[in-house]
């Protein structure tokens, strides 16, 4: 039996899964993944890893050939969850969870697959570390490193996840463990340059562990930023529909003539925001989007405007009062309403929340968001954005005071997450495409653009649909599929792809993927690293 053969070649320490029962948290999923799971590894150690990897090689012609499927915490809601694309051994790494400080001067700290946004920002605050983690909207529980390994992004000025990454440690299928050249080259005891300098000497290697099946990573180095002097979150509102050329010059012109001081900038419409204040008004097993009628009601509850563009300004103290003026200045009235989180009208808004709460519900939720968001734009992991994903489950109801996992849970989440050119035209044909394609499939269109530079934005559309209904899981696939297919035509190419999509999408005739095809070859020729992942 194959458990029994992994057992006898690992330690003590590792544990491995076969009961049906312990297997289930492994085969939930968000995305509607067939159940390829039967035995999971769970390692504490890397010497674990390497004897797992000598294993599969050792049984790659036999009849008990496997592969390995790794998975960090398992937390990839809307892209695959911890679910592999075909049967393998799932490697949990989540044990795999050490911190350590590089040089807490220069913030420089190496992390582990199983570290998690809030077991980081714990320990910054334990050993009173004046850093900032660099969060995603997946909320708390979800691995550091395996975000960065997707090229993940968010608000805070780190923005580009990856973009943050000083080095890496990749064990390789033969065994071998890779670092850059520099560190190879560093005679010194404490090696440390490897670990301040991102691209090393000769071809750049590290970049190939990321978004591909080439490598293991068992640590990389992040260099993270430090908690500014001064902070200031802005809401820029436009009431019109019609608005949106408006609110796309004056994120291009915050990006471009504020670029060291701003975060990224998002821009979401009225549909998005509503989703996130409000219940859904058909019912959460509905597969149907909300009438006009419905959207202008919340709208008018909660105050909601047509766009919202959120941003960050970050920096010394008069840095950021200084930036904060030029962000008026750059509006000059063509906005609806803005507001600053340190302005008078918040804090009046909060203090009337506490005075009269049973009288002000609804605008108690929202400055509850705005505070949960502000804790985001600070490095503060939270779950404010994982309701969401249960938008449309009618079995559970999110309970923000306990860990969420939308999997777990049984919500239905898929991403659509293409590249968008930073043009008002592109961004407007792109808006009306996601209008017209999500509710012929009844998916509500709700629209965020996360712009991370002047020049470049990625859209975000959550899919999200009853898991619990067939048909409704069936349209949210065709929808995504059509998305994609048209916006592909359109130049609109995503930056990440479930599996599904890659298995889709990945073709034998594109050089790039040939050229893949050869790496994945030479490094793992017995295809035992995560088959299908990124690959032919």
């Amino acid at each position: 039996m194959l458990a029994e053969r992994i057992r006898q070649h690992l330690s003590a320490d590792a544990e491995i899964v076969v009961a049906a029962k312990e297997l289930q948290s492994y085969r939930y999923n968000c995305e509607g993944n067939p159940d390829n799971v039967h035995l999971v590894v769970k390692v504490k150690t890397e010497s674990d890893i390497l004897a797992l990897l000598a294993l599969a090689r050792e049984l790659a012609q036999s009849e008990q050939a496997f592969q390995v499927f790794p998975i960090s915490t398992g937390r990839n809601w809307g892209y695959n969850s911890a679910t592999p694309n075909r049967p393998a051994v799932i490697l949990d790494l989540g044990a795999l969870n050490k911190i350590r400080v590089i040089d807490a001067n220069l913030g420089l700290f190496a992390v582990q697959p199983g570290v998690t946004q809030q077991q980081l920002r714990d320990f910054l605050d334990q050993q009173q570390l004046a850093f900032m983690v660099p969060v995603t909207g997946a909320g708390p529980s979800c691995s550091i490193l395996a975000n960065a390994l997707e090229r993940g992004y968010g608000i805070t000025p780190y923005t580009d996840h990856f973009g943050a990454v000083t080095a890496m440690r990749a064990i390789l299928a033969d065994g071998s463990i890779v670092q850059s050249a520099v560190a190879e080259l560093d005679q010194s005891a404490e090696q440390l340059i490897d670990h301040t300098y991102k691209y090393g000497v000769g071809p750049y290697l590290d970049g190939l562990w990321t978004q591909s099946n080439l490598a293991i990573v068992s640590e990389l180095t992040l260099r993270l930023k430090a908690q500014p002097q001064a902070f200031e979150a802005f809401y820029i509102q436009f009431q019109h529909d019609t608005d949106f050329e408006v609110a796309q010059q004056i994120v291009f012109q915050i990006l471009r003539d504020l670029e060291g001081v701003v975060g990224s900038v998002n821009i979401m419409d009225r549909r998005r925001v509503a989703a996130m204040m409000a219940d859904n008004p058909n019912g959460r097993a509905a597969h149907q989007v909300m009438s006009d009628s419905q959207v202008a009601r919340i709208a008018k509850d909660y105050d909601i405007p047509a766009w919202t563009i959120a941003g960050t300004l970050y920096g010394r103290s008069k840095v950021v009062l200084a930036a904060a003026k030029e962000v008026k200045l750059l509006i000059a009235g063509r906005a609806s309403k803005v507001l600053f989180s340190s302005s008078l009208l918040i804090k009046a808004g909060k203090l009337a929340v506490k005075l009269f709460p049973s009288l002000l519900a609804k605008p108690a939720k929202m400055l509850a968001s705005l505070d949960a968001g502000i804790d985001i734009m600070r490095g503060i992991p939270n779950q404010v954005a994982l309701p969401l994903a249960y938008w449309r489950n009618p079995t559970t109801i999110p309970d923000r005071n306990r860990p969420l996992n939308p999997a777990t849970d049984n919500c239905g989440l898929l991403w659509y997450a293409p590249l968008v050119p930073m043009r008002a035209v592109a961004m407007r044909d792109y808006i009306n495409h996601i209008r017209s394609v999500c509710p012929r499939y009844g998916i509500e269109p709700m629209i965020t653009f996360t712009n991370l530079r002047h020049d470049m934005v990625d859209s975000t559309i959550p899919i999200v649909f009853n898991r619990n209904d067939p048909v409704a899981m069936q349209q949210a696939k065709a929808c995504l599929h059509e998305l994609v297919s048209i916006g592909l035509t359109k130049g609109w190419v995503p930056y990440r792809l479930n599996l599904e999509q890659q298995a889709e999408l990945i073709s034998d005739k594109a050089m790039f993927w040939q050229v893949v095809k050869k790496l994945k070859f030479v490094l793992d020729p017995n295809n035992i690293i995560s088959p299908g992942r990124y690959s032919l």
